[in-house]
């Protein structure tokens, strides 16, 4: 990270590494739709440690669950420490995305097959994640009715 990228205290900005995730993720809905994406939602996200000013940000991120149009991406964040090597967990979060044609109306996705039993671990969080967001969704229309 650079200095333009930081606030006084030489911490990365959370809006850049926000950015940087939802870019990320963005790439991974794009690959697995192969049709344009769009953000719906992103979760919590908790800044577990400071990115500083010279350390190499490294985004990991994967396609989690897939319904019949959008999809959870989760995103990892590491910090790298160029000097000694050592890098930390820095933050994580779960996006959601709509594939979408050129009209922006949603399009089907393919659907997510687990290979490994990480893949189905993910798959199975996913799954309950999906179920208590159309929970607070649900929840959130009967309020303001």
């Amino acid at each position: 990270m650079m200095p333009q990228d930081a606030n006084v205290l030489g911490h990365v900005f959370g809006g850049t590494i926000l950015a940087m995730m939802d870019t990320t993720a963005a790439v991974v809905a794009f690959r697995h739709a192969r049709s344009a994406c769009v953000t719906v939602s992103i979760d919590r996200v908790d800044f577990r440690e400071p990115i500083h000013v010279g350390d190499l940000v490294i985004m990991k991120a994967s396609c989690n669950f897939a319904g019949r149009t959008s999809m959870e991406i989760g995103v990892r964040v590491e910090a790298e420490d160029m000097l000694t090597g050592r890098r930390r967990h820095t933050n994580s979060c779960y996006l959601t995305f709509v594939a979408i044609d050129r009209n922006n109306r949603p399009v089907d996705v393919p659907k997510i097959v687990p290979g490994s039993s990480e893949e189905e671990r993910r798959y199975q969080a996913a799954q309950a994640r999906r179920q208590r967001r159309l929970e607070e969704r649900t929840a959130e229309a009967r309020r303001e009715a």
